[in-house]
């Protein structure tokens, strides 16, 4: 498993060695031992699957008391995914990384605990999978605003030919990063 930084160095991309011929591939996604010797001490308890069309946009979604880290991997289509730091504490904290994951290169992002994610979907679909490292508490989520201007996160609209995104309830009026409810410990 090659790791690749990010400009924030907690988060982190792993590409997996691919192994394949005329019958298809083989890559292994996930080892404890090898994963514990780059992120040590974290363990997941929870695995999700989602799957979306085109333009929807998820997040920027975190957890306060249960704060989760996730390991995102793509297996069908195309995602634009972000993690924001919202580690008071921290020397990135409110500054953001995006990475594009597909099913092709089998990449995956570490978005450490104390980080809002969210994502949106570049191909016609996707469909994602991702370890987290603690459970999915709906009382304690919190949402920042996906387009907030001191974030100034680059979505690739434009690029992948997507007008607006399309947004839950909950998205739309998440909160701008100034009023956020943040982590105050590292």
């Amino acid at each position: 498993m090659k790791v690749i930084p990010t400009a924030i160095p907690d988060v982190l991309i792993f590409e997996p060695t691919v192994h394949g011929d005329h019958r298809g591939f083989f890559l292994e996604t996930w080892r404890e031992s090898s994963f514990n010797e780059i992120v040590p001490g974290q363990r997941f308890v929870q695995d999700n699957h989602s799957k979306s069309g085109k333009g929807i946009l998820r997040g920027l979604h975190y957890q306060l008391t249960q704060p989760q880290g996730k390991l995102v991997r793509v297996l069908a289509g195309e995602i634009y995914d972000v993690a924001v730091d919202m580690r008071r504490a921290s020397p990135t904290f409110g500054r953001w990384v995006g990475v594009t994951l597909n099913a092709d290169t089998h990449r995956q992002l570490w978005v450490p605990p104390g980080f809002a994610h969210g994502f949106i979907v570049t191909s016609d679909s996707a469909e994602m999978v991702y370890k987290c490292s603690d459970y999915y508490n709906p009382s304690d989520e919190h949402s920042l605003l996906w387009n907030d201007p001191e974030l100034a996160i680059d979505w690739p609209l434009a690029e992948a030919g997507i007008e607006a995104p399309v947004l839950s309830a909950k998205d739309r009026d998440g909160r701008r990063f100034a009023d956020a409810l943040v982590y105050e410990t590292r």
